[in-house]
C-alpha cells in the first residue's frame, strides 16, 4: 500500500527487549515497501494531544505502537472516534490488547500485519472520563499495577512475584455496583477482593480473566471476586481465568458463588474506601465513585 504515511511510536523502555534490532528490522521493511515513514519516541509524560494536528499536517494514516498496553492505551485515548489507522508492534510486558486482537507478539509477524494494513473498529470504555482500550482493575490488581510500575525490572517473572506478594496479603474492599441503564436500576453491596472492568479478554500473557469478552461487541465484562478465604479466592479466580464461571443474566449479590461475571454497556461503582486502580495495567488516581461506560467503534486497529 504505497500511499501508507506511517509514524512508528518506539518506547524505549518497555518490556524486556533490546529495541534497536526491531527498529532496524522497521526501517528496512518499510522502506523495501516504498512506505513513507518516520520513527518518533513515545512521550514521557504520555501526552499525544500533538497526534491529531500532525495526523493532519502530514497527511498521516497509520500510528504505530511499539510498546506495551500503557503507551497503547495513551495513543488510542489521543485518537478515539478518529479515522486513523492505528498498530500494535508488542513490546510490553503483558500486551494484552495485542493479544486480545490475535496480533502476534514476534516483531516480524507483527509488522507483516501492519503493512497489509487492513484495519476494523474496537471499542473502547470510559471511566471516569478516562479512556482505556482494555481493562482496568479496582482493589487488589490495582495495587499490583502500583507496586509493578515501580520495580526496577519488568517482565512477567517480575509481575508475578508482584503478584503472590499481594495475595498473601489480600483484604476485601466495600463497593456498591450500580446498573442504571442497562439493568433496569439494579443496584447492590459486595465486598470483594478486587472488580475487572473489561473491553478484551486478556490480562495480558496470555490470561484470560474475562473469557467472553469481545473488543467489537459494544458490552463490558464485569468480573467480581467476593470475599473468601485465600485458598478459596485462588480457587475462585483460576476458575474464572479457565472460564468456569458463566455470564449471570441478572447480577446480584446473592448465591454462594464467589465470583459474579456479567456484562453490561454502563456501570458505576462505589468506592468509599478509595481501593487502588489501574487502567490498562498503568496505576491510577483512585476514586470514591466510578462511572463507567463503553464507547464503541473507538479505535481503528490494524489486525489480522
Amino acid at each position: 500500500m504505497a500511499s501508507q504515511h506511517i509514524i512508528y511510536l518506539i518506547n524505549p523502555i518497555s518490556g524486556t527487549r533490546g529495541k534497536q534490532s526491531v527498529q532496524d528490522l522497521i526501517a528496512k521493511r518499510t522502506a523495501d515497501r516504498g512506505i513513507r515513514f518516520r520513527m518518533m519516541p513515545t512521550a514521557a509524560d504520555g501526552d499525544y494531544s500533538f497526534l491529531p494536528s500532525l495526523i493532519d499536517r502530514e497527511s498521516v494514516t497509520d500510528i504505530v505502537i511499539c510498546g506495551g498496553d500503557g503507551t497503547v492505551n495513551a495513543v488510542a485515548a489521543a485518537l478515539s472516534g478518529k479515522h486513523i489507522r492505528v498498530g500494535i508492534i508488542p513490546m510490553g510486558s503483558g500486551n494484552g490488547l495485542a493479544l486480545a486482537a490475535g496480533i502476534p507478539r514476534d516483531p516480524s509477524k507483527a509488522l507483516d500485519i501492519i503493512l497489509a494494513g487492513k484495519a476494523s473498529w474496537i471499542d473502547g470504555f470510559l471511566i471516569n472520563d478516562h479512556f482505556s482500550c482494555m481493562l482496568c482493575g479496582i482493589g487488589l490488581d490495582g495495587g499490583v499495577a502500583q507496586q509493578f510500575a515501580s520495580e526496577p525490572r519488568r517482565g512477567l517473572r517480575t509481575y508475578i512475584k508482584v503478584t503472590f506478594a499481594h495475595f498473601l496479603r489480600a483484604h476485601t474492599w466495600s463497593f456498591t455496583i450500580s446498573l442504571p441503564a442497562a439493568r433496569k436500576g439494579t443496584s447492590f453491596s459486595v465486598e470483594a477482593f478486587f472488580i475487572d472492568i473489561a473491553n478484551g479478554n486478556q490480562f495480558g500473557n496470555h490470561v484470560t480473566i474475562a473469557p467472553r469478552a469481545d473488543l467489537h461487541d459494544g458490552l463490558l465484562d464485569i468480573v467480581i471476586v467476593k470475599k473468601a478465604g485465600r485458598l478459596r479466592l485462588l480457587w475462585s479466580t483460576a476458575r474464572q481465568v479457565f472460564g468456569g464461571y458463566k455470564i449471570t443474566p441478572e447480577p446480584s449479590d446473592a448465591g454462594k458463588e464467589k465470583v459474579l461475571y456479567f456484562q453490561t454497556p454502563e456501570i458505576v461503582i462505589g468506592n468509599p474506601g478509595l481501593a487502588p486502580l489501574h487502567i490498562d495495567g498503568d496505576p491510577a488516581p483512585s476514586a470514591a465513585e466510578f462511572r463507567i461506560a463503553i464507547v464503541p467503534r473507538a479505535i481503528l486497529l490494524i489486525q489480522p
